[in-house]
């Protein structure tokens, strides 16, 4: 029996020990195994990039995974208290591993297996269990990676602080609708800042790590709230929160309302989806998408908000006078009306408009039922709305409904103000365009609209498209030749001129109006927007320095030095217009556009910022009696700042006098000019006051003409109006700068010399070394030595009393000429290219 005994003694000792040696090699194996814990230390998750406005409204958010990092410090107690009841009660307590838990799951799993189950293993992970499984391995339900897991978990508690590992965790973590981390998912879920939840949101956002998708609020509502309230449950059990705090926060509903992705101003889509490519360009597309970015942008709400209006009014407006083209679809009318119309996607970027299906036609009006509410979850609403389209209501289409409309038409309409059920008819317009609103003195774009519907076209026509830009290109010339000898009371033959090509052709270029007018100052040649009188100024000047001058002024990179592109033959941007009217109306320093501000990184350190300027003296640590810093301006000198104000006074005058009167409404100092293409295909203005630059374009997306009707002056004018209408409200009227040393004379506008009194005339600033003509001469006659006294008498009807003030001119109505006092001449108000 000894013997026996020994012998098994030996035996259990040699199996004990073999057991061990087999243990150490395995976890050998393991450990060898286990990935670097220590990155931790430098772990950077992917983090959403986030774009405001200027007065921090957030417009836009990129990512692949919706995450906000949120320092532990930051996180409320409540959720930290919520998610330790649900997870790891014990998390201050334990080394990384709870053992009872482990007792419990290994406990769990072989009574599953003996009874023949195939479920998933039971897990009793740590909250740094998970850590180590989130950051460092995979999901595999194995024991080789529990093992991995657990043994982690033991390094990461001796290296990082309690706080540390939680604040990993909490940032890491899925919680479904793309949210990972607390902060995405109270923003994705409930639309709140982590401190701003509730009892019964953050008791929500704890039950999810189980699985999102097992609690989703929609798909599993009943399932969600049983988690939730099993939460609440054990955060009374640990003492976190008193039973009646529970019993209220059970009895609230889950409350879920999803945050929308994409664009947060529905008005700002071009120009979130513009600054988007610009970072991409900057930055890379991992960056952008998970660099954790802090975008401070340009954009003035408001200002996005006017700018898109002005111009959705005028694309309706013109759209409208075309009449009425089709439905949007047509669908057969069953029991539920609302199930069929809703499967059309209306634009969502155009709120005003509704969707909605003719149910019943009436003569001149009809029944209609509107498109039925998406509700929070993406279900169709139970809700039916009929209305009425009433033809009366309906300026814009003279023809009975009836004519134009069937039972299962659908249409978009919008509710007539006042008439409660009563709509009126809208569509989609097939005319297109675009307006850049920008800073003059800093090139900051505070507003920018690409099209009508960023939904319908993604087509940025402020940016991408290329088109001519007619003659809104011709104070480029003229600010060529005014910085180059000429002043605006030189006088140049209108009267026609033949340019023979190298191939032999012959090119005629013609005036809009189909005439020629003889000998005209430089300051009626912009008014008036003669053609041939500009094409002999830039033939005179010669096209290789007009070509630089659009360089310097942004229009194009490399002009092709023809003559033709002297009235804006060549193609582009709407934002380069603007930029270039911009650098006129700030005194000649170049304009580079800019839409951000300033960009900062995941640390709040700044990475990009736009204002180049150089201060002088910001970084004194202390005051010792120096004096104030100095912004100095570093931008390029484009423009002699004396040529700057000579082109915008007139431009001044083509709104007070030529082609675009229709700005004359703003009762107050505007400098612009209008251009229209071949065929009436584009149609421009920009302008710009000393406050606000502006540049309008409208056309087709495939070229085609619009209706001699339709110019610069007509049309793209009117949609400038309105914007600045709103934009400037309440602002007083500011003079443009007038450059010390500048002399001022009052000129005959027929001559170009200095006018009597008694004579109608215009004030005109000249150069020092400059001044009035002795007598007139024109430039243009090939013969040379064309010299008259003699000029065109103003047309009857069209004399209007000047006074200058300070930095400008003031128009008064036409009045009896005081004694000692000038006219000026007025153009008739129809003038147009």
């Amino acid at each position: 029996m000894l013997r026996l005994l020994g012998w098994l003694f030996s035996f259990g000792m040699f199996a004990v020990l073999g057991v061990l040696a087999l243990a150490a090699v395995y976890l050998t194996m393991v450990t060898a195994q286990l990935p670097d814990y220590t990155v931790l230390k430098d772990y950077q998750p992917p983090v959403t990039t986030r774009v405001h406005a200027a007065d921090g409204t957030l417009l836009a958010e990129y990512a692949r995974e919706r995450r906000l990092f949120q320092p532990i410090e930051t996180v409320p107690p409540l959720l930290v208290n919520a998610f330790l009841s649900a997870e790891d009660k014990d998390f201050y307590h334990h080394g990384g591993i709870a053992i009872d838990g482990v007792v419990r799951a290994v406990r769990d799993n072989l009574l599953q297996k003996l009874d023949g189950g195939s479920g998933p293993m039971v897990g009793a992970s740590t909250i740094t269990q998970q850590v180590a499984k989130n950051f460092l391995l995979s999901s595999e339900q194995t024991w080789d990676r529990k093992i991995q897991e657990a043994l982690l978990a033991v390094r990461i508690e001796s290296t990082f602080s309690k706080d540390r590992i939680l604040e990993l965790y909490l940032n890491e973590i899925f919680l479904g609708l793309n949210s990972y981390g607390v902060a995405a998912a109270a923003l994705n879920y409930f639309d709140k800042a982590l401190y701003q939840l509730t009892l019964s949101e953050a008791a929500y956002i704890a039950a999810l790590p189980k699985g999102p998708n097992n609690y989703h609020p929609f798909r599993r509502p009943e399932a969600a709230v049983q988690r939730r309230n099993w939460v609440i449950d054990r955060m009374v059990e640990n003492g976190y929160v008193t039973p009646e705090e529970a019993t209220a926060a059970k009895a609230e509903p889950l409350n879920v309302i999803p945050r929308a992705s994409g664009s947060q101003l529905y008005s700002a889509e071009y120009f979130t989806e513009e600054v988007r490519r610009e970072l991409a360009k900057l930055y890379g597309e991992d960056q952008l998408y998970g660099g954790g970015l802090s975008v401070r942008t340009t954009l003035e709400p408001k200002l996005q908000e006017y700018a898109r209006r002005a111009l959705m009014d005028g694309l309706i407006a013109f759209d409208h006078s075309k009449g009425f083209r089709e439905p949007v679809a047509s669908i057969e009318i069953g029991q539920d009306w609302g199930l069929d119309v809703a499967k059309i996607q209306p634009l969502r970027d155009v709120p005003e408009w509704r969707l909605a299906v003719v149910l019943e036609m009436n003569g001149n009006q009809a029944r209609i039922g509107l498109r039925p509410a998406d509700d929070v979850d993406g279900a169709i609403s139970d809700e039916r709305t009929e209305a009425v389209l009433s033809g009366p209501e309906i300026k814009w289409v003279s023809k009975p409904l009836s004519s134009i409309l069937k039972v299962g038409d659908v249409v978009y309409v919008s509710p007539v103000a006042g008439k409660d059920g009563i709509y009126t008819l809208e569509q989609l317009p097939e005319i297109e365009g675009a307006l850049v609103a920008m800073d003059p003195r800093t090139g900051r774009v505070l507003a920018m609209v690409g099209g009508f519907s960023f939904a319908e076209s993604e087509f940025n026509r402020a940016t991408q498209a290329l088109r001519q830009p007619g003659s809104s290109f011709k104070p480029i010339v003229y600010a060529a030749a005014l910085d180059n000898g000429y002043t605006p009371a030189s006088v140049v033959l209108d009267a026609p001129v033949e340019i023979r090509n190298s191939d032999g052709s012959v090119w005629r270029p013609e005036n809009y109006a189909q005439q020629f007018y003889g000998p005209q100052t430089l300051r009626r040649g912009i008014e008036r927007s003669r053609n041939v009188m500009t094409v002999r100024l830039a033939k005179d000047l010669g096209m290789p320095l007009v070509a630089e001058y659009a360089r310097l002024f942004g229009v194009y990179d490399s002009m092709q030095p023809v003559l033709a592109m002297a009235l804006g033959a060549g193609e582009t941007t709407d934002m380069r217009m603007t930029a270039a009217y911009a650098t006129i109306a700030n005194g000649g320093r170049k304009i580079v556009p800019t839409l951000i501000d300033r960009i900062q990184d995941r640390y709040g350190m700044t990475v990009y910022r736009h204002d180049e300027r150089v201060c002088e003296g910001c970084k004194a640590q202390a005051w010792q009696g120096q004096g104030e810093p100095i912004i100095v301006d570093n931008r390029e000198q484009v423009l002699d700042p004396m040529t700057a104000y000579q082109i915008t006074s007139m431009m001044e005058g083509v709104v007070q006098r030529g082609t675009g009167t229709a700005a004359k409404a703003l009762n107050r100092p505007v400098a612009g000019k209008t251009g229209t293409t071949n065929d009436y295909k584009d149609a421009w203005f920009v302008g710009f006051t000393p406050e606000l630059a502006v540049g309008v374009y409208v056309g087709y997306d495939q070229p085609r003409s619009m209706g001699s009707s339709v110019t610069g002056g007509t049309f793209s004018v009117n949609i400038f109006t309105e914007f600045m209408q709103n934009a400037l409200r309440g602002k007083p009227p500011t003079p443009f700068n007038v450059p010390s040393g500048m002399a001022t004379a009052w000129i005959n506008p027929n001559s170009g010399v200095e006018a009597y009194q008694g004579e109608s005339a215009i004030l005109e600033a000249f150069k020092p070394g400059s001044g009035p003509n002795l007598m007139t001469s024109v430039i243009g006659i090939e013969s040379g030595g064309y010299n008259t006294a003699q000029s065109q008498q103003p047309q009857p009807g069209y004399e209007a009393y000047r006074q200058p003030y300070s930095g400008g001119f003031q128009d008064s109505p036409a009045q009896a000429m005081p004694s000692g006092r000038f006219q000026e001449y007025e153009a008739p108000q129809s003038l147009s290219e």
